[in-house]
């Protein structure tokens, strides 16, 4: 009788543990790529693209100043026609960086717009994208270009990224503050893990994230940027812009990297209040459209990268935390009712202590530079059990394209994306002057 409980046990176990098992031996493996003895590439073949929707403020001040102590050559910042005034009144008050920034704009809010407004004007080798609350250390760029410089085929570099902790939290702050640190160490594991094991990388975060310049200028991918469609075009997406520039760089061949070090850590805030709860139903609706088109649609990463298949697209399909919690407690305690009561109890102990390890191993190193943080473990445990509701309302949400963290953030009107890019207009008008 108990015999098909254990198989259906062991079945659960291996699947649920596998990728963790092997994922915590890839990433303590794992090896940053090191900066060459003689670069070919350099602070001058970098770009910086920053769209923002306000155009000023003093975390925006923080990121412009920080980027620009590592040198790039230019900074393209891109806002809202609305709030150009405002961003140009920023820039005049920081003269010593106003020469390497050129100011864009776009009339509506839509950062697959701003980007792709800045994109045709960047004159090097490589392109950064960088988030408007981000802040770098200054020896960020020889690492990010470090994978670029090393092999021609990678295509695509993703920082190390962890959150700008608050200065005297209250404390509910503290406990988002808490819950946005551990989201972000779980993608650090999840990326180095991955890239290291098949060379792919769940989400190459627009955080900051470079990309070789030639492959955003392609007219190929600025049409397809500009233009992806959700639920047979139906809904047109401004959000999920890496996730359609990582399943660009798979699809068309390139590699890509995570840069896991000290020294290419970036700093990043995230909310510290209820509206969190915002961007997680974001991010998991991204992760639900992304993986089931990288699965069902495109699928090249089924040869391409099998095993950051099985431990992170596949993981969506899976069910809520708390039930597979629930089912395997079940499923071992009825495959073992019949054994002598201490192998029963000793069975169960030892599935719990497991599923108790399993919780807060892969967090370790955040643990670990904040001991007074080990307290709130329960916590993580239960919003991460909470987490599975929002999965569940994500999935029935997916026609929800805005970004909806950010109050202003997608254009209020009732126009879609552009059909063509900017790049695509300014093309046409030139055909129609060499005609007239």
């Amino acid at each position: 009788m108990a015999f098909p409980f254990l198989r259906s046990f062991i079945m659960l176990f291996i699947y649920r543990y596998a990728r963790l098992i092997i994922n915590l031996w890839s990433f303590y493996t794992f090896k940053t790529i090191p900066i060459p003895e003689s670069p070919r590439l350099n602070a001058d073949d970098v770009t910086v693209i920053i769209p923002t929707l306000e155009g000023c403020g003093d975390e925006l001040v923080e990121t412009i100043r920080t980027i620009l102590d590592n040198r790039p050559a230019e900074l393209l910042l891109v806002t809202i026609e609305a709030n150009r005034k405002k961003a140009e009144k920023m820039l005049n008050a920081m003269p010593a960086f106003n020469s390497r920034v050129r100011l864009f704009t776009v009339t509506h809010p839509n950062k697959r717009r701003q980007m792709t407004r800045a994109i045709p004007e960047v004159r090097t080798a490589i392109t950064i994208f960088a988030d408007d609350d981000v802040s770098w250390p200054a020896t960020a760029l020889p690492w990010i270009l470090a994978p670029f410089d090393t092999d021609e085929r990678y295509g695509g570099v993703v920082t190390c990224q962890r959150l700008r902790r608050a200065v005297n939290p209250t404390f509910s702050e503290r406990i988002w503050n808490f819950l946005g640190a551990l989201y972000l160490e779980r993608r650090n594991f999840d990326c180095a893990a991955t890239t290291h094991m098949d060379g792919g990388v769940p989400c190459l975060s627009g955080r900051t994230v470079a990309y070789r310049t030639k492959i955003l200028q392609d007219d190929g991918f600025t049409h397809a940027f500009t233009n992806e469609e959700w639920w047979f075009g139906k809904y047109q997406l401004n959000a999920d812009d890496d996730n359609f520039i990582t399943r660009w760089m798979v699809s068309h061949g390139w590699e890509t990297y995570v840069q896991y070090h000290p020294e290419v850590e970036v700093k990043t805030t995230l909310e510290n209040n209820p509206i969190f709860l915002k961007q997680c139903a974001r991010w998991s609706r991204s992760n639900w459209r992304s993986n089931l088109t990288s699965m069902f649609s495109e699928r090249h990463i089924w040869h391409r990268q099998p095993w950051s298949t099985y431990a992170v697209h596949l993981t969506t399909l899976s069910p809520p935390a708390l039930l597979g919690d629930l089912l395997l407690v079940y499923l071992c305690h009825k495959a073992t009712e019949y054994w002598d009561g201490d192998s029963h109890a000793l069975a169960m102990r030892s599935l719990l202590a497991w599923m108790l390890f399993s919780k807060f191993v892969k967090l370790l190193g955040h643990y670990i530079r904040y001991p007074a943080d080990f307290v709130m473990l329960p916590i993580s445990i239960l919003f991460g059990y909470f987490h599975g509701a929002i999965k569940i309302y994500a999935v029935l949400t997916l026609n929800v394209t805005t970004w909806g963290s950010r109050e202003g953030a997608d254009a209020n009107d009732s126009e879609r994306m552009r059909k063509r890019s900017d790049m695509e207009r300014q093309k046409q008008q030139q055909r129609l002057n060499i005609f007239l």
